[in-house]
C-alpha cells in the first residue's frame, strides 16, 4: 500500500502529529527525535509498512516499556491513511457484536486529544480522524480519584496538583540559638557591647533563644509492581512540599537504591529522570527486611539525633523474612523519633494488615495514613502533625 510521498505533501505533518500523540501517552519523544523520524521516513521510503514501524520505532523509543503503546498508536495513524477508505469504512455496516480494539489508557487518551485537535482544522485539510471518547473530569472529582485508576491525561493533571501541595513539618527547638528578647542564656558578646556604651552599666542583659529547625526527613518508597503509580506521584509530591528541609530519600525493592543525589535537583521532572536511572529493579518485586539492612549497614547517618521521621511508603505486600523484618524494623524505630507507614491499601474500607509483612509492619509503625489521592495528601500534614504532637 503507498502511503504517500514523504518529501512533500502532508507526511511530515502526520509524522510530527504521531511524535506529539506518543509524548501526550508519556513515551520521551522531543523535537530532535521527530527531525530524526521524519528524516528516517525520507530513507526508507513509506512503500512498505512494516519498514516504517521499524523506522519510527528505532528513531522515537528508547525504553522497552514504551514498545507497546507505539504499536497501538502506529496501527491508529496508519491504518487507514486516505480519507475515502474511512468514510467507506463509516458507512460500512458494523457488526452489532464488534468490540473497538482494547489499547492501554495510555494510547485512549492520546488519541482522544489528537482526534479532538483534528476537528479544529480547516475542513480542505484531509487529516486523520479517530473515533475516541474523551471523558472530562472536574477538580471534585480528581480529589477524590485512586491515583491507580487514573488515565494518563488524568494523571498527568493529578500529578502537577500534588506538586503544588504544602507539607509544612513541625518544628523543634535545635541546639543551636540566636539572639533574641527572650531567652535562657545572656549574650555576653552583646552585654559587654552594651556595657561599654553605658559606662560598665548593663542595663537590660540581651538574651539568646534556641533556634527551630523542621524536623530531618528519611523518605523510604517502595517501587515494585503493585505500587508504581504511587511511587513517581509521591516521589514528586514529597520532593517538593518538603523543599527546605533536611532530607535523604531511598528507594527499595529487591535492593536499596539510593536517591540523594537526585533530591538535590530543584525541579521535579529532572528528580524523576535521575530517580528512574538510578533504580535498577523498578516493578520488581520487595524485600523490605532486607533494604533496610542495608540501610543500617551503609546510611545508618541518615538518622539524626533519633530525631529523623521515617515516612515508609509502601502497601506491606513483603517477601522476605518476617523475622529479619521485624529486627530491622526495631533497629529503624530505636533510631528515629516516629516511624510513619503511608498506605496506599487504606483506599479499602475494612482493610486489615492481615500479611506477613503487613502485620510486622503495623505492630512497629507508629502511625497509618492513607495516601491514596489527593485528598488524603492535602490532609497529610495535619496527619502528620497530630501523630508527632502525640509522641
Amino acid at each position: 500500500m503507498n502511503l504517500g510521498d514523504a518529501r512533500k505533501g502532508k507526511f511530515p505533518d502526520q509524522i510530527t502529529a504521531f511524535g506529539r500523540a506518543l509524548r501526550r501517552a508519556g513515551v520521551p519523544v522531543d523535537s530532535a527525535r521527530i527531525a530524526h523520524a521524519i528524516a528516517a521516513t525520507e530513507l526508507v521510503g513509506v512503500q512498505r509498512r512494516d519498514d516504517l514501524h521499524a523506522a519510527l520505532g528505532a528513531v522515537l523509543v528508547s525504553r522497552p516499556q514504551d514498545l507497546e503503546v507505539f504499536d497501538e498508536l502506529f496501527a491508529a495513524f496508519f491504518r487507514n491513511p486516505e480519507l475515502e477508505k474511512q468514510l467507506l469504512s463509516q458507512m460500512l455496516p458494523k457488526s452489532p457484536n464488534a468490540k473497538a480494539p482494547a489499547r492501554k489508557a495510555r494510547s485512549q487518551e492520546a488519541l482522544s486529544v489528537a482526534g479532538a485537535l483534528a476537528k479544529q482544522r480547516p475542513p480542505g485539510e484531509t487529516e486523520l480522524r479517530f473515533d475516541a471518547a474523551m471523558t472530562a473530569s472536574d477538580l471534585q472529582r480528581l480529589r477524590h480519584a485512586d491515583f491507580a485508576g487514573l488515565s494518563a491525561s488524568e494523571f498527568r493533571l493529578v500529578e502537577g496538583l500534588a506538586r503544588d501541595i504544602a507539607l509544612p513539618l513541625p518544628t523543634v527547638r535545635s541546639r543551636r540559638d540566636r539572639p533574641g528578647a527572650r531567652g535562657h542564656r545572656i549574650h555576653w558578646g552583646r552585654a559587654l557591647q552594651q556595657a561599654r556604651r553605658h559606662e560598665g552599666e548593663l542595663l537590660n542583659p540581651p538574651r539568646r533563644v534556641r533556634r527551630r529547625q523542621p524536623l530531618p526527613l528519611l523518605v523510604l518508597v517502595d517501587i515494585s509492581g503493585s505500587m508504581e503509580r504511587y511511587a513517581r506521584l509521591l516521589l514528586a509530591f514529597l520532593h517538593q512540599a518538603t523543599r527546605g528541609a533536611p532530607r535523604a530519600a531511598f528507594a527499595f525493592g529487591t535492593t536499596l537504591s539510593d536517591l540523594r543525589s537526585a533530591w538535590r535537583e530543584p525541579d521535579a521532572d529532572t528528580m524523576l529522570a535521575q530517580c528512574n536511572a538510578a533504580i535498577a529493579d523498578f516493578a520488581g518485586g520487595t524485600r523490605l527486611g532486607a533494604s533496610l539492612a542495608r540501610l543500617r549497614e551503609q546510611h545508618a547517618r541518615c538518622l539524626v539525633g533519633r530525631r529523623t521521621v521515617v515516612l515508609l511508603i509502601t502497601d506491606g505486600l513483603d517477601t522476605g523474612e518476617p523475622d529479619a523484618l521485624d529486627a530491622e524494623l526495631q533497629w529503624l524505630k530505636r533510631h528515629s523519633r516516629q516511624l510513619l507507614w503511608l498506605n496506599p491499601l487504606l483506599r479499602f474500607d475494612g482493610y486489615q494488615p492481615l500479611a506477613r509483612g503487613a502485620s510486622v509492619l503495623h505492630r512497629h509503625a507508629h502511625g497509618m495514613l492513607a495516601v491514596h489521592n489527593l485528598e488524603r495528601l492535602e490532609q497529610l500534614a495535619g496527619a502528620l502533625a497530630a501523630l508527632l504532637h502525640t509522641r
